[in-house]
């Protein structure tokens, strides 16, 4: 479970998925499933910014924890031209809730999953609930994604 106080670190990347553009839904799925289950379990949180055939994910936790899970997703053949976009400490998570979110583009509302630890499940948050600190991270990885585009 994710300690929401103190020190933390955060790690922001961006790839460009090579999925097929029929399977994307289906692997995201699976992959959401995954990430949720565990990143509960490290005490990873964060969101994930999916945009065309480009990602951005921002994960925050325990540095060693984090830095593993960069590990895998640059080893993941799912994922090419993965880059570090930005990599700090911080004094708290801004995504402490979030085990893993999915991020909508402009046209789409941000859908936090949260973390319900009554229930030890994940539901679904209210309509673009996200803080002044989230939305400017969220803003950040749409700027970033949207660099990764072709002119």
């Amino acid at each position: 479970m994710a300690d929401d106080s103190g020190p933390v670190f955060r790690l922001v990347y961006r790839s460009h998925l090579r999925i097929p553009s029929h399977q994307v839904k289906a692997e995201l799925g699976a992959i959401f499933s995954r990430a949720r289950s565990n990143n509960k379990r490290e005490g990873i949180t964060g969101a994930l910014l999916v945009w065309g055939d480009h990602v951005v994910q921002t994960l925050e936790g325990e540095e060693t924890a984090v830095r593993g899970l960069y590990d895998t997703i640059h080893r993941d053949a799912r994922h090419e031209q993965v880059t570090i976009l930005e990599t700090v400490p911080e004094t708290e998570r801004v995504f402490g809730r979030w085990s893993m979110a999915r991020v909508g583009d402009e046209d789409e509302p941000d859908i936090p999953l949260l973390m319900d630890r009554d229930k030890g499940g994940i539901t679904p948050a209210q309509r673009r609930a996200t803080t002044t600190e989230q939305d400017a991270v969220l803003d950040a990885m749409r700027d970033h994604v949207r660099g990764a585009q072709p002119a």
